[in-house]
């Protein structure tokens, strides 16, 4: 079978869009984004409550492309458990700098919009010493690439992305669609995200990159308040569907088929978003009244602050929280430990500090929680 090619002069779809089948999809899909984004605002501190959702959308749109890491192992090497392997190691990398580059693009944002400028500064954090280094992180390729099994020919291959010679028209073209007013910003979003996908502007990092925009596109239209939104659960369980959807837009045109499916991955997402989310806070609020009482200390919250913002650390980076004291930070950890809150991964060794666990909230994370 020969491989699909980017077909120029089909973006933007706009008027070749059946809007009659997407507006049933829009409404229900824009209420529940609106729900999350009301749990948001009620969530007393995002950036740590939630940071374990991030964490798990970094490995999973990593693991859309191949890696096989998960949420406890990822925190658990950042900690300062070894890797098992030097591929291993590749793979906690990667996911590490998925986190990095979220955090390099939402600084960014705070001066910019959403722009080629920024799409390079975040790449080039994306792949700083990963498996990408040297593929030129922060610049546009200038050579053809082509989507396939590996190590395939370009006549082997699925996919064709925009010739290299053409590729900066087509990303100014991307650039100024996405800043134009459209019927509807999710579809603008959709639309967004399957061509960004298609020009494949770098040589390695497009799908994780052209993931992030969903969450930073959604905060800058201001449809959320944080670029807080955790895509890719949906599109990594429904992966053969994701890209059949993107290829089914070069090969038949069929930008309603890929708004249908990505408007179900936001509003499915949305409310499975909301339900993790809600899941944390009451966990939250069990922990404050449970840890409180175990331990008796005026910086039990600030200890039980930083356990929801790392789940998976070791003993010397928490007695060394700036926020509590080490002696009290001894007391309160030991405490944790025998009561069975946190479970010791690795038993101090040597100068070698002990590493723990806080199961539960990973279980949550990880969707594997129950109500």
């Amino acid at each position: 079978m020969s491989p699909v090619h980017y077909q120029p002069g089909s973006f933007p779809p706009d008027e070749r869009l059946d809007w009659a089948e997407l507006v049933p999809l829009i409404g229900p899909t824009t209420a529940a984004i609106a729900r999350y984004d009301g749990l948001l605002e009620a969530v007393p501190n995002p950036d740590v409550l939630l940071a374990p959702l991030g964490t798990q959308e970094a490995v999973l749109s990593s693991r859309i492309e191949g890696t096989q890491a998960t949420a406890r192992e990822v925190l658990e090497y950042e900690a300062g458990q070894e890797a098992p392997s030097s591929e291993r190691r590749n793979d906690f990398v990667e996911v590490l700098n998925y986190r990095l580059a979220m955090r390099e693009a939402e600084q960014l944002l705070r001066k910019l919009p959403i722009c080629l400028k920024v799409v390079r500064q975040t790449h080039r954090v994306l792949l700083r010493g990963a498996r990408g280094k040297g593929r030129d992180p922060g610049e546009f390729r200038r050579l053809p690439n082509w989507i396939g099994p590996p190590d395939c020919t370009v006549e082997e291959a699925r996919f064709v992305p925009i010739e290299a010679d053409k590729l900066m028209a087509g990303l100014d073209r991307w650039e100024k669609y996405l800043h134009e007013e459209t019927r509807d910003q999710l579809v603008q979003l959709a639309v967004i995200h399957a061509e960004f996908e298609a020009l494949h502007p770098f040589l390695d990092g497009n799908g994780r990159l052209g993931r992030m925009l969903v969450p930073l596109y959604l905060a800058e239209k201001s449809l959320i308040r944080r670029p807080m939104f955790y895509i890719s659960a949906f599109l990594e369980a429904n992966r053969d569907a994701y890209y059949e959807g993107l290829l089914a837009v070069s090969r038949d045109d069929d930008w309603t088929g890929w708004c249908r499916f990505f408007l179900e991955a936001l509003r499915t997402q949305a409310e499975d978003n909301i339900a993790k989310a809600r899941r944390i806070l009451s966990l939250y609020d069990r922990m404050k009244h449970h840890v409180t009482d175990l331990t008796h200390s005026q910086y039990a919250i600030s200890s039980l602050d930083f356990i929801f913002e790392s789940p998976a650390f070791s003993s010397t980076r928490f007695i060394a929280h700036e926020k509590v004291p080490a002696p009290a930070a001894r007391r309160i950890l030991n405490a944790l430990r025998d009561d069975g809150v946190l479970r010791t991964v690795l038993p101090a060794s040597g100068r070698r500090p002990a590493i723990f666990v806080f199961d539960e909230l990973l279980e949550v994370a990880e969707g594997r929680a129950t109500e």
